[in-house]
């Protein structure tokens, strides 16, 4: 009896504080352990518990498409995706084709550029259009990659059949140029990306530059992407910036969060971001131009309300 009556007030105890904490508690699907949305879903999980009282619990996923899923099942409340995955689950298209259109979560904003990365060994290889014939690694069958490799073929006037095409991971793609079994490889990251650093340290791999009417033509296509300018010196032997298109790690909610709950951890990353930079590089392209930009899925009106405070409006639902 006093081991029941023992068990029954430390039960007690436990909900008493738990009650008294009254705290929002949030799971944030990421990415793999070894990948840029873990190790920065963790910072902003730190940031957000501080500056908002709003406790992340970031755990590893299998990325976009399963962090989107997974918003919609009720396992996670946040999660950080591709601004072109999130795209196509809000339509029902591509990678979500079998599910049919999510509407079940909701933007926070963009976070920083994963670059479309055309590399190559190929001295022949300067523009898109001269991947015609060649062996091209495009990234699995119905990745993400693979669309962004798609679109950017087609926007230059080719299509998977001009080229041979190759369905490899980065890794893979990058011993395979190695090797001199592909021409070129589409890699979508943020830059620095590992294997391209590797390439361009260890070979005289470059990046082709996707720019022009090729990048002109795909933004108006296709809405989630946006230009970017990979720095000088970002790779070994670069030596000037090279023009690419990128989509966004974008930071997405479920639909149901509280107004006022999105609204503070908005905040907490937004008005924050010397803090995050100073624990996280990719820290440094927090900005609000950034968030809102190249979205194609409405923002939560917990984080409308904070940018519309900073004299920006985004379209919400």
């Amino acid at each position: 009896m006093k081991r029941i009556l023992s068990l029954i007030l430390v039960l007690a105890m436990v909900f008493s504080l738990a009650a008294c904490s009254g705290g929002t508690a949030m799971t944030m699907g990421t990415g793999g352990t070894a990948g840029t949305y873990y190790g920065y879903g963790g910072i902003l999980g730190t940031q957000i518990k501080n500056a908002a009282g709003i406790t992340v619990n970031v755990v590893s996923t299998d990325g976009s498409k399963a962090n989107i899923l997974g918003i919609d099942a009720g396992n996670y409340q946040l999660a950080t995706v591709q601004s072109d995955v999130m795209a196509y689950a809000w339509a029902g298209s591509r990678s979500f084709e079998t599910e049919g259109k999510l509407d079940s979560f909701r933007v926070i904003g963009g976070l920083y550029a994963e670059a479309v990365q055309l590399v190559t060994m190929d001295p022949a290889i300067k523009s898109v259009a001269d991947l015609k014939g060649k062996k091209v690694s495009i990234g699995a069958s119905g990745s993400g990659v693979y669309f962004n490799a798609i679109d950017v073929l087609a926007a230059a006037g080719l299509s998977e059949a001009d080229i041979v095409p190759q369905y490899q991971s980065f890794g893979d793609s990058a011993d395979a140029l190695k090797d001199g079994k592909i021409d070129a490889a589409f890699i979508v990251a943020g830059a620095p990306t590992p294997a391209i650093q590797e390439l361009c340290t260890t070979s005289d791999a470059y990046l082709v530059p996707i720019d022009g009417d090729v990048a002109a033509t795909l933004m108006q296509s296709s809405p989630y992407y946006t230009t970017y300018k990979i720095p000088a010196g970002t790779y070994e032997g670069q030596d000037a910036e090279v023009t690419t298109v990128t989509v966004k790690a974008t930071l997405i909610v479920s639909a149901s969060a509280s107004e006022e709950d999105v609204y503070k951890l908005t905040a907490a990353i937004f008005d924050n971001i010397d803090a995050i930079t100073a624990a996280h590089a990719k820290g440094a392209e927090l900005s609000i131009d950034n968030a809102i930009s190249g979205m194609t899925a409405p923002f939560h009106k917990g984080a409308a309300k904070y940018f519309a405070e900073k004299g920006a409006t985004v379209a919400i639902e």
